[in-house]
């Protein structure tokens, strides 16, 4: 749904008008307060790299050298002589920087309509937010004006936009993505976000962008989990939701709740409120004094260029002594510890990225109280080290975007989003606000089975897909790999007195004729749990190699040859499904027929 209201819209700082791209007419032909500085020509990245050919922008607190950053007040511009780290990384992986976007003035929001340059509406319909504070990173990414975009999230400055308008927003574990040349809200929550219309593009993004920054003193080298979830997965949801009435939002997320129980997910309630408390703590302790210490020596001479409600929310800060930081640390840890149980029973929370939609009117009648319902489900998320991605969902009935928030544990990022990625291809989108379909699906290489993680494990019985081992890998977070079958220089047979049923694999003897080729599957089992695994294998099978129809030799399952001396050889079968598929039907054939009397 698109609206051609102007007083939803104004001009470009330099009087141009965004590319029209793939957007529609009505919307095409009006200029969006998105973009701060648009380069006539793009700054050039290296002529290759894995990011050669894309087009990025990043949000107006980052620093591009030799042009002013405003952090959308004009009287605080300076122009840094360097790029940002993570600006020089993205160039020198190849991609071109188009410009720099709007934002709430000093990332201090969440909806898109703090700065004098104008409200940054939302890609679909202009009459309601883009959220914030990367309101403008969002709009031209949803818009198909550029690639990617960086943008920052502190509370959600990464995420609610990208929910919003129907892309993604991927906020890294704290420390992955250097921060040096970003200009700080809280420093010590700071994350540099992803903005683009895919998972797999937002990961190729990090991939250029991840590095140990020794000059950033919140940089660290992070241990990445490298396994997928589960299979069977656990996702927490609030207990008692909260979507502030709006009944359409509410019906979104309990579908995409179904979409994820589809995928394998099992819905567990948790309990909110030590989240809930976090998230306060933000702006309602000492800990806003950080987000004053970031520009405090402009402030105090300053006050007055500062738009409302940011300079409200500054000045809070000023009123805090060293004592009540510390106090609003120690509730902090606090409500970190009463979360922790909650891990134990759910591999990822699921949370509505934002609760509902606003309005530009509404927002700027209730600044504080909208934000802060825009904030619901973000705010806590950085203050307890945890890792984020929001995908979009679904577009309610009303045209607006629904997105969900997929939050786990540090370090987590990878597995996020190959789930992720899944739940946005599963739901049909198109990409943004372009009416593009998505892309195919590309797998998370950092997750991709590797011998210095997975042990390729070749299967031949009972743990097959399917059949009553199976779950002996599955539970251990192992995944198919493929489904293929032995050289032909193999015999199946079947193990009397096993429970349940089992075959023992031979293979040949060099010259020895009558092999045949045996159906298996190679399944990608997690290092550390090898071990228990192979406890559970009963004599007389055995670890020992297999040789794969393309000659490739893995591990697997062979029998001990005096094991097979009587046993039935069922070779004839091409593999042990078909053979208990054939006993199956052979028992059914011989049932007696019930007779009527």
């Amino acid at each position: 749904m698109v609206h051609s209201d102007s007083s939803s819209f104004s001009t470009d700082l330099d009087g141009s008008v965004p590319a029209a791209h793939s957007l529609p007419a009505e919307l095409a032909a009006r200029p969006a307060a998105a973009w701060i500085a648009r380069f006539g020509t793009d700054l050039a990245g290296a002529a290759a790299g894995p990011l050669a050919g894309l087009r990025f922008a990043a949000k107006d607190n980052i620093d591009v050298a030799g042009v002013p950053t405003t952090a959308a007040c004009p009287a605080f511009a300076y122009t840094p002589g360097a790029h940002a780290e993570v600006v020089e990384r993205l160039l020198q992986a190849g991609a071109a920087l188009a410009g720099k976007t709007n934002l709430d003035q000093f990332a201090c929001g969440l909806n898109g309509t703090r700065s004098p340059y104008g409200a940054v509406p939302n890609a679909l319909d202009g009459r309601y937010v883009s959220g914030g504070s990367s309101s403008g990173s969002a709009y031209v990414v949803a818009a198909g004006e550029v690639d990617f975009a960086l943008g920052t999230d502190t509370a959600g400055s990464g995420r609610v936009p990208a929910g919003l308008n129907n892309i993604v927003g991927l906020k890294p574990s704290k420390g992955l993505v250097s921060t040096r040349g970003v200009l700080p809200a809280a420093q010590s929550v700071d994350c540099v976000s992803i903005l683009a219309p895919t998972v797999a593009m937002a990961v190729r993004v990090l991939e250029a962008a991840i590095a140990h920054d020794p000059q950033d003193p919140y940089s660290r080298a992070l241990p990445m989990a490298r396994a997928p979830l589960p299979d069977a997965f656990r996702f927490g949801v609030p207990a008692v939701p909260e979507f502030y009435g709006d009944t359409l939002a509410e019906a979104a997320f309990a579908g995409a709740c179904a979409q994820l129980e589809a995928l394998g997910g099992t819905r567990v309630a948790i309990d909110y409120a030590p989240l809930a408390a976090a998230a306060a703590l933000l702006y309602d302790s000492a800990l806003v004094a950080e987000r004053y210490a970031a520009v405090r020596d402009f402030f105090d001479a300053h006050a007055d260029a500062v738009v409302e409600p940011v300079r409200s929310i500054l000045a809070a800060g000023q009123r805090y002594g060293a004592a009540n930081v510390f106090d609003a640390q120690h509730r902090l840890q606090a409500l970190a510890a009463q979360a922790l149980p909650m891990w134990e029973q759910i591999d990822l929370l699921c949370l509505p990225t934002a609760p509902t939609h606003c309005t530009v009117e509404a927002m700027r009648a209730a600044p504080v109280e909208r934000n802060r319902e825009l904030g619901h489900y973000t705010n806590f998320v950085n203050l307890l080290d945890y890792a984020a991605l929001s995908v979009p969902a679904s577009l309610r009935p009303d045209g607006l975007p629904f997105g969900i928030t997929l939050v786990g544990r540090a370090g987590s990022d990878w597995q996020l989003a190959d789930l992720g990625q899944r739940f946005h291809h599963a739901t049909g989108l198109p990409q943004g606000a372009t009416g593009r379909p998505l892309p195919a699906p590309v797998p998370v290489a950092a997750l991709q089975p590797t011998p210095a993680t997975h042990l390729a494990l070749a299967v031949v019985g009972a743990h097959l897909s399917g059949l009553p081992l199976n779950g002996q890998l599955t539970s251990r977070g192992a995944r198919l790999q493929e489904a293929t079958a032995t050289t032909p220089r193999y015999r199946l047979h079947a193990l009397p007195g096993t429970v349940p049923p089992k075959p023992g694999l031979r293979r040949l003897a060099e010259g020895e004729a009558g092999g045949t080729a045996i159906a298996l599957e190679v399944w990608q089992v997690p290092l550390a749990e090898v071990g228990s695994f192979l406890a559970l294998v009963p004599a007389p099978l055995a670890l020992g190699s297999v040789e794969l129809a393309d000659g490739r030799w893995v591990h697997g399952f062979v029998c001990e040859g005096h094991a097979l001396q009587g046993a039935e050889d069922v070779s004839a079968h091409g593999g042990w499904r078909a053979y208990v598929a054939a006993r199956v039907a052979a028992a059914a054939d011989m049932a007696p027929i019930p007779t009527v009397s």
